[in-house]
C-alpha cells in the first residue's frame, strides 16, 4: 500500500447481524485491553527504573517487562489466556499494538499530544483488521483480499464474514478492480450505527485534476461572525448549526442527567439501565446529526475552494489555544475551523492544489493597500466590534474581513516566493 502513489479513504455503513455485534465488541475489548497493557508494562518499566539500589527482584522484573515489550502479542496472550480465543482476529492484536508504538512515535516527535494514556472503556467501538494477498494473486484489488467485496453491497470481513453495506461511491465501485484495500477499521459510534473505514490505494489518481483548473489564488479569513470571507469580497454565511439545536440538546441532557440520579439512587448500574441508555442514544442522535450537518458542510465549502483555485491561503489557527477564551469558546467550537483546515490540507493534495498557511499576525490591523498597521502611534487596535475602518495613512476604505483575506493572500505569495 505504501508504495502506492495515490490514497484514498472511505466510511461505509454496515449493518451486522447480533452474533457480528457480539464478535466486533470482543475484538473491540481484546484490542483496548493489549494497548492498555502495554501502556502498563511501560509505566511500570518507568517507575522501576528510578530505583536507583540495584535490588535483584528489581532487576528481574526490569528484564522480565523488556522480555516482554519485545513480543507483546505472544507473551500476552500467554499470560492472559482468553486473548487465544479463536474469535479473534489475529490481525487485530498486530494492529492495536501498532499503534501504541506510533503514539509513542508522534510523541517523540511532536511532544504536544503527551503520552499515550490508557483507553477507557466507552459506548463507542472500534478495532482494526489488515487486508492480506495471497503471493499468487497477480493483480491484487478490491475482489480478492482477506477483505474484500463481495458485490456492490456485501464486503466480506476476517472473523466477521459477510456484511451488507451502504454509501460507496459510484467512482470506487466502476475502478473496484484496480484499487487494494489496506488497513480496515471497524467501529460502533454512541448511537448503535456500525462502521467499516477502508483505506485504499492504486496506481491511478482517485479524483481527475484537470478538468476544473483554474489559473486563480485566494486567501481565506475565518471568523465567528461570518464563517468566511474571501479576498475576492465572497461572504460565507455562519450556518451555526449547534445554536440551532441548543435548546433541544439542554432539555434532552437535563432528562438524562436526571434519569442517571435515579438508577444511582436505585443501585442500579447505568450500563444496565434500560431508560438511562435510552435516553443516551436520544442524547448522541442529535449530536451526530449536529456533526454530520457540520461536517457536510465544510467538505461542500472545502471542495468548492480547492477545485476552483490554484492557490488557497489561510491563517494558521490554533484552536486549542482560542478556546481558552471562554467568551467565544461556544461559537468556535461549533465552526469547526480546524476540520476545515484539515480538509483544505489533504484535498489540495488529492487535486494538485497548493495550500497554503500562514501566521496570523497584524492580518486585520494592517491595511492592505498600503501596510499601516493598526495600534502604532497615534493609532489604537482595531477591537472585535470594529468590522469596518478607514486608514489613517492613505484613506482607504476598508471592511475588516475582507482586507485580512487579502493581507492572508498577499503573506502566502511571499512565502511561496522564499521557497
Amino acid at each position: 500500500m505504501a508504495q502506492l502513489p495515490y490514497h484514498y479513504g472511505v466510511k461505509l455503513r454496515v449493518f451486522p447481524s447480533n452474533e457480528q455485534k457480539r464478535l466486533i465488541k470482543l475484538n473491540s475489548d481484546a484490542s483496548r485491553y493489549i494497548y492498555n497493557e502495554m501502556n502498563g508494562m511501560n509505566r511500570e518499566l518507568f517507575a522501576l527504573h528510578q530505583v536507583k539500589t540495584p535490588i535483584k527482584l528489581v532487576q528481574t522484573r526490569i528484564e522480565t517487562l523488556k522480555q516482554r515489550l519485545k513480543h507483546p502479542a505472544i507473551n500476552i496472550s500467554n499470560i492472559h489466556g482468553w486473548l487465544n480465543d479463536r474469535a479473534l482476529d489475529s490481525d487485530m492484536k498486530a494492529n492495536a499494538i501498532k499503534n501504541y508504538r506510533t503514539a509513542w512515535k508522534n510523541f517523540r516527535k511532536v511532544h504536544r499530544a503527551g503520552t499515550p494514556v490508557f483507553h477507557k472503556k466507552r459506548t463507542e467501538q472500534k478495532y482494526q483488521t489488515s487486508n492480506h494477498y495471497a503471493s499468487k494473486i497477480e493483480i491484487p484489488n478490491m475482489f480478492n483480499g482477506s477483505v474484500r467485496l463481495l458485490d456492490d453491497k456485501h464486503i466480506q470481513l476476517s472473523k466477521l464474514g459477510r456484511l451488507r453495506f451502504k454509501g460507496m461511491p459510484a467512482k470506487l465501485i466502476a475502478r473496484k478492480a484496480e484499487i487494494r484495500i489496506g488497513t480496515t477499521t471497524i467501529s460502533m459510534d454512541a448511537t448503535g450505527r456500525y462502521y467499516v473505514s477502508l483505506q485504499l490505494a492504486s496506481d491511478q489518481p482517485f479524483v481527475n485534476s484537470e478538468t476544473s483548473q483554474s489559473d486563480s489564488a485566494i486567501g481565506i479569513d475565518l471568523n465567528t461572525d461570518n464563517f468566511l470571507t474571501d479576498s475576492s469580497a465572497n461572504v460565507i454565511a455562519n450556518p451555526r448549526f449547534y445554536r440551532s439545536i441548543k435548546g433541544k440538546l439542554a432539555k434532552a441532557q437535563r432528562t438524562l442527567s436526571r434519569r442517571a440520579t435515579r438508577a444511582k439512587k436505585a443501585h442500579r448500574s447505568l450500563r444496565e439501565s434500560k431508560n438511562y441508555q435510552k435516553q443516551r442514544q436520544r442524547v448522541a442522535t442529535i449530536q451526530r446529526k449536529v456533526a454530520n450537518r457540520r461536517k457536510n458542510f465544510l467538505h461542500l465549502v472545502s471542495t468548492a475552494l480547492i477545485k476552483n483555485h490554484d492557490l488557497v491561503v489561510a491563517e494558521e489557527l490554533r484552536s486549542k489555544n482560542l478556546l481558552r477564551n471562554h467568551a467565544l469558546a461556544m461559537n468556535i467550537a461549533d465552526v469547526g475551523w480546524r476540520m476545515l483546515l484539515g480538509m483544505l490540507a489533504y484535498k489540495a493534495d488529492l487535486y494538485k492544489r497548493q495550500f497554503v498557511t500562514v501566521d496570523p499576525r497584524n492580518t486585520t490591523q494592517t491595511c492592505s493597500d498600503c501596510g499601516f498597521i493598526m495600534g502604532t502611534e497615534p493609532t489604537q487596535k482595531l477591537t472585535l466590534a470594529d468590522r469596518q475602518w478607514t486608514c489613517p495613512r492613505c484613506t482607504a476604505y476598508h471592511i475588516r474581513d475582507h482586507n485580512a483575506a487579502k493581507n492572508i493572500l498577499a503573506k502566502g505569495l511571499v512565502t511561496l516566493t522564499d521557497q
